[in-house]
């Protein structure tokens, strides 16, 4: 019998509690119909026996409060909410735990952002993590050593697991039924839920931002003239020219305001308005590809991809808002 802890955070999100307890739940139910018995004894873990969040709209009774738990086999931290420097900190009491059931041989995974309240630990230092693709920006800063893998849907190393953003977390909790048990489980559990079992990135979620939360003002105008001009040659050097700033000096300060060089953040920012005609508009892959700035087809398709995780064709066809006419 596996021990699966749930931890239940101050400023935590309820689903991202309640879905772990009921697909493992699920799961020794599949078990047990199969004349097998049941594999995991699901707990949820906090500080105290009560936690109110979103404003009190919501009570949560742990069933057991941390100084109770000695050992455990995984512990799960479910996504934050709100204000992550806050929340991590009305969460400190939750550290040490953390650490040291880790430290007695824990698997631990984080929800989405409950990788704040993961990375707050140390645990994660120098090590690979995923959370929601609009929350990397911050995490980046709040935690620079550890390294944050754009679009993974899931991470995994020394024990350590993270989620992408919101219900990108389902595939973690498959991946970790397939771990415990096996492959034809995680199936009945993934049909169970409709859940698609093997998605493996969330970058077709992803929408670039633009990244301008820095005080470099020549970067900030180079963003801009990119933005303002995506059908355009646009060359590193006319951008430093522009900025008046030397070419490697200007792609140094680019790369540390934006956390990308500059031609990945063209393609970025190229690929995002592509991404947009495709959502709002029956253009051709060839009329929205000249109208983002590329005119070769296989370059085009291979950085769509690239950066989407789906070809021009896949991503029209998924995300196309327009109906079609009869």
């Amino acid at each position: 019998m596996k021990n699966v802890s749930i931890l239940v955070p101050e400023s935590s999100v309820v689903q991202a509690i309640v879905d772990p307890q009921y697909l493992f739940h699920t799961v020794n139910q599949i078990l047990t119909v199969a004349g097998r018995e049941p594999l995991f004894d699901v707990q949820l873990v906090g500080a105290t026996k009560e936690v109110k969040l979103n404003g009190g709209t919501f009570s949560v009774h742990t069933d057991r409060q941390l100084k109770d738990v000695r050992k455990t086999d995984l512990i799960f931290i479910p996504a934050l909410f709100g204000d992550m420097p806050e929340a991590i900190a009305l969460n400190r009491a939750l550290v040490p735990w953390i650490r040291e059931q880790y430290d007695n041989g824990a698997e631990v995974a984080s929800l989405c952002v409950g990788a704040f309240l993961l990375a707050s630990t140390g645990l994660l230092d120098g090590k690979k993590c995923s959370t929601h693709w609009g929350f990397m920006n911050e995490f980046r800063q709040m935690f620079p050593n550890v390294e944050v893998v754009d679009g993974a849907i899931i991470t995994e190393e020394h024990r350590i697991y993270s989620s992408g953003g919101a219900n990108s977390y389902w595939n973690l909790l498959l991946h970790l039924v397939e771990k415990y048990s096996d492959r034809e489980t995680a199936i009945l559990a993934s049909k169970y839920f409709a859940i698609d079992i093997d998605r493996e990135n969330q970058s077709a979620f992803a929408m670039f931002k633009g990244q301008k939360n820095h005080t470099d003002e020549a970067v900030i105008k180079a963003q801009e003239y990119i933005e303002a001009n995506i059908a355009e040659k646009i060359s590193i050097d006319d951008l430093a020219d522009m900025a008046s700033v030397g070419r490697r000096s200007f792609e140094r300060r680019f790369k540390i305001a934006t956390n990308n060089t500059v031609l990945e953040y063209i393609q970025r920012v190229r690929i995002e308005a592509a991404k947009r005609s495709f959502e709002n508009s029956r253009k051709n892959i060839n009329e929205v590809m000249f109208a983002v700035g590329y005119t070769d087809t296989k370059a085009f398709r291979t950085v769509f991809k690239k950066i989407t995780g789906l070809t021009p064709v896949e991503y029209r066809n998924k995300y196309n808002k327009q109906p079609v006419a009869a």
